[in-house]
């Protein structure tokens, strides 16, 4: 049993402030156990209480896993100061105290994007050295050459003369300007600096696993859906690249980015 003040375990769960918690109850909208609590100090079980706000029934558990269908315009961010977050996506019911994007997409790029409130969890994605790879497809201005995926897996060196870490690519199909890029770090403008450096351009980029995390075909862009925590595990289950891009058109209709 985990004992937790009412007014401490409402606002740990969700967007209101304490002062909000106690005006609510107050008017006696707030619920716990089927019963009116005026009172906001009274201790509940953070495990097993059902507590309402407004009607509206708040979960037990602190921590939100959230996948993102980003769409283009929108910054990886909290701060808005660069353009509008991906935070605002973010429906009603899956918004809690603390949401950050764990991980970045470009204001110009599109798919998958980690929102969670557990930094623990971030760090683990995020830590250097655990290479958690990250799959795309992009659309180029040129042709892809055969000679990319052998300069790839030696290890791009960027305009700046950064090194960058072995990385997969393959050539698409019959899409002569697409491709599949595989990459296990995270820096800055990456695959377009890494495509710049091989005399291309990434004229679209949609990010389409995050580890063995998949992005759903039925996400839309700008959607949301919360991770059961069997996928957040799936986020340290990579994929096999060659046998994940083979067989994606097969599980995916269309190119989602070639227009």
């Amino acid at each position: 049993m985990s004992q937790i003040r009412l007014d401490k375990f409402i606002s740990e769960r969700t967007e209101y402030t304490r002062s909000q918690i106690k005006e609510l109850a107050g008017q006696g909208k707030i619920t716990a156990d089927g019963g009116v609590c005026r009172k906001t100090d009274v201790k509940i079980d953070s495990e097993t209480a059902d507590v309402c706000v407004c009607g509206e029934r708040i979960r037990n558990d602190i921590f939100r896993y959230i996948l993102m269908n980003k769409p283009e315009g929108y910054v990886s961010s909290t701060d808005d100061s660069d353009g509008i977050s991906v935070l605002e996506l973010v429906p009603p019911q899956m918004k809690a105290k603390g949401l950050f994007p764990a991980g970045r997409l470009d204001k110009d790029s599109v798919g998958a994007l980690l929102v969670t409130n557990d930094g623990g969890l971030a760090h683990r994605i995020l830590s250097p050295k655990n290479h958690i790879p990250k799959i795309y497809i992009v659309k180029l201005a040129e042709s892809f050459k055969s000679k990319y995926v052998d300069l790839f897996w030696r290890g791009i060196v960027l305009g700046d003369g950064e090194q960058c870490l072995p990385a997969r690519v393959k050539s698409i199909g019959n899409c002569e300007n697409m491709a599949f890029v595989e990459l296990h770090e995270g820096k800055y403008h990456q695959v377009k600096r890494m495509f710049a450096a091989v005399g291309n351009h990434v004229e679209k980029l949609m990010r389409i696993s995050v580890g063995g995390l998949v992005l759903p075909e039925k996400l839309g862009l700008g959607d949301c859906m919360e991770l059961l925590h069997k996928d957040v595990e799936n986020l340290f289950q990579p994929l096999d690249f060659d046998r994940f891009c083979d067989n994606f058109f097969s599980d995916f209709s269309a190119i989602p980015i070639n227009k």
